[in-house]
C-alpha cells in the first residue's frame, strides 16, 4: 500500500456564489464517506481560508523562530487535502477523480515518499 496526497490550492476553486458552495457539500462528503467505507481514507479536511492564526516556523538560524503569517508571500495557498492509503497509482487516480467530482474543482495528486528506515 502507498499513501497519496490529494490536494488543491484555494485559487483553483474559482469564483462561485454561496449557493454553489452549499451544493458541493453533499457530493464532496459522499466521496469522503465512500473512502471511509472502502478503508482507504487516512485524513480529509479543508483549511480555513482567512484564518487569523497562520504562522510559520524557521529553524535555519539554529533556533526555531516563530512568526505570524505565511513564510513566503504567494498568490496561491493550500485550500484542503486528503490522504489515502491505496495499493496502486490507478486506485489513487480513481479516488482523486471522485474527490474532484464531488468538490467541483481540480486536484493534484502526489505519492508520499517511503519513510526512512531507522
Amino acid at each position: 500500500m502507498a499513501e497519496y496526497l490529494i490536494y488543491f490550492n484555494q485559487q483553483w476553486v474559482g469564483d462561485h456564489d454561496e449557493e454553489w458552495f452549499r451544493g458541493r457539500v453533499a457530493p464532496s462528503m459522499a466521496a469522503v464517506r465512500e473512502m471511509e467505507a472502502a478503508g482507504v481514507l487516512v485524513f480529509a479536511g479543508g483549511l480555513e481560508e482567512n484564518a487569523p492564526d497562520v504562522f510559520s516556523v524557521d529553524p535555519t538560524s539554529g533556533t526555531p523562530v516563530v512568526s505570524d503569517g505565511p513564510f513566503v508571500e504567494t498568490t496561491e495557498f493550500l485550500g484542503g487535502l486528503t490522504i489515502v492509503d491505496v495499493p496502486d497509482h490507478e486506485t489513487a487516480q480513481k479516488w482523486a477523480s471522485r474527490i474532484a467530482e464531488g468538490c467541483g474543482w481540480p486536484m493534484e495528486v502526489r505519492r508520499f515518499a517511503p519513510s526512512p528506515q531507522l
